[in-house]
């Protein structure tokens, strides 16, 4: 399907709730679900059921958004060139094809990425939003030790970072109730204290009352606890168990489909290998013909032009098993990556949202005390996911160049 190029429909259009307008790195427009991250090049039509124009195509991306057609195909002929390798610290790095004596491509960690003196212009899915999508498709040099971690694992101990960390805040909340508890508790008993309960007189009656706020008092603290256990302690648990059921479905996805693409990867260097051996073969009968005619010798090179000739048809299968092996991997790696971010903002904003309840409830416990809570609720007010986002990924991000289709 050839999408329609940027432009074509009218962008002052509004589009229906739930859906925004990128723009792919061959620039075509399309637009993205942000709750159900379904895409399409059609615009949605804002009345349900009536499409915007006819050819719908909808996918989980633009169908040639990583070079791809849907059927995990190359989207642009492939050109023959050929291999040279070289080992560089840390990634296992293989230089890619070389055309004109010119290098076009790199393979790092078995993913294929444009070289950077010869790539095209790449423009990101989500410009201006410091997306996840964006910039995490290398690898990073682990700081613990020699090897590298994937630019996806890093988002994913960022996720159970933040959930590990919603754990800490619940406990934090559970001693903030049990302090009220005990608070409560020690003024209800000391209210119910004889000491100077003989006194007489106006000031007597004064020292009751003085008393009997402290019940009162306590009763309030009880209530505070009992508010904050059922509107903030109890929300935040129930939060981060379904937080850890949607972290499951992605934990070892990703892994699995990098795991199939080094292994399409070791096929394709073992299928180039034996074409080179055949190849080599082939050479060798043609020069023994040369010094020496015999049926014999014909019959050799007929049988090496087979087994080269089939050795090539064998490469470039493999070529286009490993394509559709990367070409899921980003599919899933874009989807997947967009889901955690839907996830970290949602963790960030539900817990946002709690704490402000819990000020709230510190408001109406103790009017008195408002000048504690306020740089709190000014601090609250200025949580801002998509900055906190842009920040960590100004420090963290593995970079911002996404893989493209091998070449042989």
């Amino acid at each position: 399907m050839v999408p329609p190029p940027p432009g074509e429909e009218s962008q002052t259009v509004i589009l229906p709730p739930g859906w925004q307008s990128y723009l792919s790195p061959q620039g075509r427009r399309y637009y993205v679900n942000t709750t159900t991250n379904e895409t399409t090049w059609e615009r949605p039509s804002s009345t349900p059921g009536i499409p915007a124009s006819p050819g719908s195509h909808r996918s989980s991306l633009p169908p040639t958004v990583n070079g791809y057609h849907a059927s995990g195909t190359p989207a642009h002929p492939a050109e023959t060139a050929h291999m040279s390798v070289r080992k560089s610290t840390g990634d296992s790095q293989v230089r890619g094809p070389v055309k004109g004596g010119i290098e076009v491509a790199a393979f790092i960690n078995c993913v294929t990425f444009p070289h950077p003196d010869t790539m095209p212009e790449q423009q990101l899915l989500k410009p201006t939003e410091w997306s996840y999508c964006d910039y995490f498709w290398a690898d990073k040099k682990d700081p613990q030790g020699n090897g590298t971690v994937a630019g996806f694992e890093l988002l994913l101990q960022k996720q159970l970072k933040g959930k590990q960390m919603q754990k800490e805040m619940s406990e934090f909340i559970r001693e903030r109730i049990k302090i009220e508890e005990d608070y409560a508790k020690n003024l209800a008993k000391l209210s119910q204290n004889s000491l100077a309960s003989q006194e007489e007189g106006s000031l007597g009656e004064a020292w009751a009352q003085v008393k009997k706020s402290l019940a009162d008092e306590a009763e309030v603290h009880l209530k505070f606890s009992a508010k904050l256990h059922s509107e903030v302690e109890k929300p935040l648990m129930n939060f981060r168990e379904n937080f850890k059921k949607d972290m499951k479905k992605c934990d070892h996805h990703i892994a699995d489909l990098r795991k199939q693409l080094a292994s399409r990867y070791a096929s394709v260097e073992k299928a180039r290998k034996a074409l080179t051996e055949r190849q080599r073969d082939l050479e060798m009968k043609t020069q023994q013909l040369e010094i020496k005619l015999s049926n014999k010798t014909e019959e050799d090179i007929k049988k090496a032009r087979r087994k080269s000739t089939q050795a090539g048809d064998d490469l470039m299968r493999c070529v286009d098993l490993y394509n559709q092996a990367q070409s899921k991997w980003f599919e899933e790696m874009v989807t997947t990556t967009l889901e955690l971010e839907r996830l970290e903002v949602e963790r960030v904003e539900m817990i946002r949202q709690h704490l402000c309840q819990y000020t709230q409830l510190r408001h109406e416990t103790d009017m008195f005390n408002q000048s504690t809570v306020e740089p709190v609720d000014q601090l609250l007010r200025k949580v801002d996911p998509a900055k906190d986002r842009e920040l960590w990924v100004r420090e963290h991000k593995t970079g911002n160049i996404r893989p493209v289709d091998m070449e042989i």
